[in-house]
C-alpha cells in the first residue's frame, strides 16, 4: 500500500508500486515510475521519463529526472534510471539524458551526498559514493564502487574507473585509473586505494601487484604505452591487472599522468 501525503501532487499516470511513500509537498510527474519501498521525503520533485527502483530514499529538495541542461536538446524522450537501496541526499540534481532515447544512468546502493550534480548522460555503476557538491559534467562514466570526494568537478567524457578514489576540491579532465587514488588541482594520482581494496576483500597478492602497476605507470618515467607493455610482461595477470590494463588501453580521454 502506498502511502500518499495529501500535499503532495501526484500526477495519474505516475506509476507508484506498493510500499511507496511520497512525503509532504513533492511532485511526481507523469511518466515516473517508482519501486517498492522506496520513500520520497519532504519537498521532492521527479518529473521526465524517470524510473527510480526499489528501496531508496531521496531527501528533500533533490530534483530527479528534470531536463538536460545542454543546449543541444531538441525533445523526445531521454530518460534517467536510477537502481535499488540507494540514498538520495539534500538538494541532489539528476538531469535527463540529452538525446531523444538516451539516459542518465545511476545503478544501486549508491550515496549521492547534498548538492551533488549528476549531468545529462552520466553512467554511474553500483556502490559509488559521492560527498558533498562533486559535480560531474555530461557523458562522465563512474564504475563501481568508486568514490568521489567533495566539490571535485570532472569534465565531460572522463571515465572514473572502478574503487578509485578522488580528493576534495579535485579539477578531474582525463580518466582515473581503477583502483587508484587521485587528488589535486590539477588532479595527479598519488597511490593505489589500499583502504577501498580490503574494505571489498581484494587479496593481499592482487593488492602487492597493484602497488608494482602503480610504480611501474608512475615512478618509472616510462610513456603509458611503455608502462603497460611492462606490467603486461612482468605482473602476474589477476583480474585486477587485467582490468587496469583494459581499462587504460580502452581509455579515449587518457589517463591522469
Amino acid at each position: 500500500m502506498t502511502n500518499v501525503h495529501p500535499t503532495a501532487i501526484i500526477h495519474p499516470g505516475a506509476e507508484l508500486a506498493d510500499g511507496v511513500e511520497i512525503g509532504p509537498y513533492s511532485v511526481v510527474g507523469p511518466n515516473v515510475r517508482i519501486g517498492s519501498g522506496t520513500r520520497l521525503m519532504a519537498h521532492v520533485f521527479v518529473d521526465g521519463w524517470t524510473t527510480i527502483g526499489s528501496d531508496c530514499v531521496i531527501f528533500p529538495f533533490a530534483s530527479i529526472g528534470t531536463r538536460t541542461q545542454d543546449l543541444k536538446y531538441k525533445g523526445g524522450r531521454p530518460r534517467v534510471e536510477i537502481g535499488d537501496r540507494n540514498t538520495v541526499r539534500e538538494y541532489v540534481t539528476v538531469n535527463a539524458a540529452t538525446s531523444d532515447g538516451d539516459v542518465t544512468k545511476v545503478g544501486s546502493d549508491c550515496l549521492l551526498m547534498a548538492y551533488v550534480h549528476v549531468a545529462h548522460d552520466c553512467i554511474l555503476g553500483n556502490g559509488v559514493i559521492m560527498a558533498n557538491a562533486a559535480t560531474l559534467a555530461g557523458h562522465v562514466i563512474v564504475e563501481d564502487m568508486a568514490g568521489i570526494g567533495g566539490l571535485c568537478g570532472v569534465h565531460q567524457f572522463v571515465r572514473l574507473g572502478k574503487l578509485c578514489y578522488t580528493g576534495g576540491f579535485s579539477k578531474i579532465t582525463q580518466d582515473i585509473p581503477p583502483f587508484m587514488i587521485a587528488d589535486g588541482a590539477p588532479v595527479s594520482i598519488h597511490t593505489i586505494n589500499s583502504v577501498g581494496l580490503k574494505r571489498r576483500s581484494i587479496s593481499d597478492e592482487s593488492q602487492g601487484l597493484l602497488k608494482k602497476a602503480y610504480k611501474i605507470l608512475y615512478r618509472e618515467n616510462l610513456s603509458v604505452s611503455q608502462a603497460v607493455e611492462k606490467i603486461e610482461k612482468e605482473l602476474q595477470p589477476v583480474p585486477e591487472i587485467k582490468y587496469l590494463i583494459d581499462f587504460i588501453k580502452n581509455s579515449t580521454r587518457g589517463i591522469t599522468k
